[in-house]
């Protein structure tokens, strides 16, 4: 297997879960702020553009960070699985999963595209600025529900790592560096923040 591999969150999350699964992949560099994942000889492996990519022995090239995080999930079963060991664990990873991509991760990601990353991605895809600041209020709002039911819980899907933490941690540790911090008032997610933080794979 070969993972391309670039700055940003979203190679992050992959590199987070491969390291709680004890997985070591050779990695290829690929230059995303110099657009060398929009040419054509990555737009062959990954038509979306889109970074990382995981290839697999047989050519198969696997895109979509949570594809990839399941995939090898599966294939390494000596470790505690991340996504669930029954159909209703791997159903609430799923759920919990996609509730943090879609009401957080998503809206706060284009809010900061559409503003302070505006230069660098408004000829790669679609931004639209005056959206920017009404999406990044949608994740705040999201990341205030969140907290509300973090209380007595230690990861986001109940008592277990799982997906869900290890897809949120490196999205909410990169936008507090672009004017998106935690709200301090929030103490159950900077509990879980720094539960995180302090994991051996939050280096990776």
């Amino acid at each position: 297997m070969k993972f391309y591999n670039s700055i940003g969150p979203n190679p992050r999350v992959v590199r987070m879960f491969m390291a709680e699964k004890g997985i070591n992949v050779p990695k290829v560099e690929v230059d995303l702020l110099g657009g060398e994942n929009r040419r054509e000889a990555y737009a062959k492996l990954n038509p979306s553009g889109q970074m990382p990519a995981l290839e697999l022995d047989d050519g198969t090239v696997l895109a979509e960070v949570t594809a990839i995080c399941e995939y090898l999930d599966e294939i390494k079963k000596d470790t505690p699985s991340l996504v669930g060991n029954s159909p209703a664990e791997r159903a609430a990873t799923r759920m919990w999963t996609r509730r943090v991509d879609l009401n957080i991760v998503e809206p706060a990601l284009n809010g900061f595209r559409f503003a302070e990353g505006l230069k660098l991605f408004q000829n790669r895809v679609r931004c639209i600025p005056d959206a920017a600041d009404g999406l990044k209020a949608m994740a705040r709002d999201k990341l205030g529900w969140l907290e509300g039911l973090m209380g007595g819980k230690t990861y986001i899907a109940g008592d277990k790592l799982s997906m869900a933490d290890i897809f949120l941690f490196p999205m909410l540790d990169f936008l507090k560096t672009v004017g998106q911090p935690i709200d301090p008032a929030h103490k159950n997610l900077t509990a879980w923040y720094e539960r995180m933080k302090a994991r051996p794979s939050a280096a990776a």
